[in-house]
């Protein structure tokens, strides 16, 4: 009994890896294109690294599934040892990504701030950064870095002279938006520096839950792997012992 049920324990450890390699696929992969659609707005291409080791983890974590598998099928010392060995070294990468991620939350705000701003005197309505502040204002639903009045201070807004900033300001209800200032109810008023920061910060908060919470279910699955480990060898030698006494 105590063999079929350590070997029942290890195959629903192994499946817990790969149920858990899905998910943090799927984080890793949704915070890099999170990144990516703002990219222009962080200087330090390394925020992204939590978001890589995330994936990493869980290539690794599938294959460690596989090790699993197979260690509990031919009952192998080494392979559970190797198993146990693997399940320790995916423990440190989930705390250095955890602690990563709890660096560069903190780190956005300044990398946002000090950005947005050349990026937005840079828009002229035709070239990719133009491109990439409408597409901020329209997803974030705000105008401007601060408030919808930055835009008056660009050279955009002093080269057409027609006192308007861009319709990504619009709101999505007003249907004849065209951007003027003597209409400001229809323009989103916010700043896009606040929700650009509050979007990213919540990205990457839940990308630090999603870890600790993988990590928590790694500590105890060394401590299950342990136990089971010297279950199996305890039944393994108790019939040698028997069999001499006997």
């Amino acid at each position: 009994c105590g063999v079929i049920t350590s070997k029942s324990v290890l195959l629903l450890l192994s499946l817990a890896f790969w149920a858990a390699a899905a998910g943090l696929s799927y984080v890793g992969a949704y915070v890099i294109n999170t990144y990516k659609s703002y990219d222009n707005f962080l200087q330090d291409k390394y925020a992204l690294l939590p978001a890589v080791i995330i994936i990493c983890v869980a290539v690794v974590m599938f294959i460690i599934g596989l090790i699993g598998c197979c260690a509990t099928f031919r009952e192998s010392r080494v392979g559970l040892g190797l198993f146990l060995a693997i399940i320790l070294v995916i423990f440190i990468a989930e705390v250095s990504a955890f602690v990563l991620g709890f660096v560069y939350r903190e780190k956005v705000k300044t990398d946002v701030q000090s950005t947005m701003r050349s990026v937005f005197e840079k828009y002229d309505g035709k070239n990719p950064e133009s491109r990439v502040v409408d597409y901020l204002q329209e997803q974030l639903h705000c105008c401007g870095v601060k408030n919808y009045s930055d835009w008056t201070t660009t050279q955009w807004f002093n080269s057409t002279g027609n006192n308007s900033v861009p319709q990504s300001c619009c709101q999505q209800e007003a249907k004849n938006c065209t951007g003027h200032l003597d209409q400001p109810q229809e323009l989103n008023t916010q700043g896009c520096a606040l929700e650009l920061e509050s979007g990213l910060q919540s990205v990457i908060s839940y990308a630090m839950l999603v870890i600790l919470g993988f990590a928590i279910v790694k500590f105890f699955g060394m401590l299950s792997v342990c136990v089971l480990t010297c279950k199996k060898e305890e039944s393994g030698y108790q019939p040698l012992y028997s069999g001499v006494f006997a």
